[in-house]
């Protein structure tokens, strides 16, 4: 069994602030990949955002950046002077993979598009992550994850009817458009491996969205009618129970989309009177006419259990309800223990904190945190002057000229 996992050799250059460049990135070098990652000489934007040790800003301290991070060399490099611009095509010269997230128009502008890009390297393959992609009539417009997701239609389902449509927390859309790159790029390197030809792979963080959207409102509507608009803590797409209800020490979601399922909880519900009355036997009903009558029905029951007490006798029961749960209780979680989910990482400045690890594990390469996240600039001698052929007296000019 191989520890430093399947992508070991890949050698990525990652060119994009904050969230969904970074996350793509961290999904390859999770699996062993080589990520050299360019932050302009002032830092990503992402160590600007919390949360910090003691709630003290700092930006070597943001674990937002530090989970995204790990395993990386960082190198500070401005690509909007000529020396910069030059710089940043050698490191691709030898490089199998480009992940940039930055507008197609400045990309093009200093002549750093696919095309001028493939002429410095056939074999490299250039995913580009932007809000609309690389063409259509939007592709220039800004954006962020909010309008992502709202003209990505995830938000039409997220949030109460009487209020505004809601984006998902903490910056979903963005994760869900670095997912998406990460899962390309994979195949644009098998179809290298044939052609032996590089590519360009165009991620619009939009058509990510709408295709979570077709994938779960659409098939719901033509084939049921159900619109699946926002009904706040309850899922407007499917049958009754889709709903969270307050237990005795937390919350309880509770998800039983085949009706055998919902069969076996009324059975370890003891079968209450109410639950053979034909009212409570039309799920359809339940869920769009009537859920709060129900769930008062329920309340009861749910009051007198605690989180694990429901979660065990549902898991017993082949029945999907699960807690909703707290940092404190996924810490704790003895599934997530038993796989080693969290992990120690020790950092020069942010101190030893616990993370989570890679969201999946290859049993024969299971991959993993090799290093901690790279302070501002920290490889910069060992990628400039160890593989470039820079001297150090070269590496202090480039730093007096803001270069790097």
């Amino acid at each position: 069994m191989s520890e430093e996992g399947t992508l070991a050799g890949l050698k990525v250059v990652e060119l994009g602030s904050f969230v969904a460049a970074p996350y793509a990135t961290k999904l390859l070098t999770d699996q062993g990949a080589e990520v050299v990652k360019i932050e302009p000489p002032l830092g990503d934007l992402a160590r600007r955002v919390g949360p910090f040790p003691g709630d003290i800003p700092h930006p070597e301290k943001s674990g937002f950046f530090l989970y995204l991070n790990h395993n990386k060399l960082g190198v500070t490099l401005d690509i909007g002077v000529p020396t910069g611009r030059d710089i940043f095509k050698r490191l691709l010269k030898d490089a199998d993979v480009l992940v940039e997230a930055n507008p197609p128009k400045a990309m093009e502008g200093l002549g750093l598009d696919y095309r001028a890009l493939s002429q410095v390297n056939p074999r490299l393959i250039v995913t580009s992550i932007t809000a609309w992609g690389q063409s259509g009539p939007y592709r220039d417009r800004k954006a962020s994850d909010l309008t992502c997701e709202a003209a990505g239609n995830v938000a039409y389902g997220v949030g109460f009817p009487e209020r505004e449509p809601l984006a998902m927390p903490f910056w979903q859309g963005d994760h869900q458009a670095g997912l998406n790159a990460a899962g390309a790029t994979m195949a644009a390197l098998l179809a290298r491996d044939k052609s032996g030809k590089g590519q360009h792979v165009d991620i619009s963080e939009v058509e990510a969205l709408a295709c979570i959207f077709a994938g779960m409102y659409v098939p719901t509507y033509v084939f049921q009618g159900i619109t699946g608009d926002r009904k706040g803590f309850r899922s407007g797409l499917g049958l009754f129970p889709q709903t969270i209800l307050k237990c005795k020490d937390g919350w309880i979601c509770l998800n039983a989309p085949q009706l055998e399922q919902w069969i076996r909880f009324v059975k370890l519900m003891g079968e209450p009177a109410w639950t053979r009355e034909q009212r409570f036997r039309n799920r359809r009903a339940m869920s769009e006419e009537y859920p709060e009558e129900v769930e008062a029905l329920l309340a009861p029951w749910f009051a007198e259990r605690t989180k694990k007490d429901i979660f065990d006798a549902c898991r017993e029961a082949h029945t999907p309800f699960a807690p909703v749960r707290t940092v404190e209780n996924l810490l704790k979680d003895p599934q997530l223990a038993h796989r080693g989910y969290f992990t120690e990482v020790k950092h020069p400045e942010a101190g030893t904190w616990k993370y989570p690890s890679a969201p999946f594990k290859l049993s024969e390469a299971p991959g993993g945190v090799r290093r901690p996240a790279p302070r501002l600039g920290e490889h910069n001698e060992e990628v400039y002057c160890g593989r470039l052929g820079f001297s150090r007296m070269d590496l202090v000019e480039l730093r007096r000229a803001g270069v790097v």
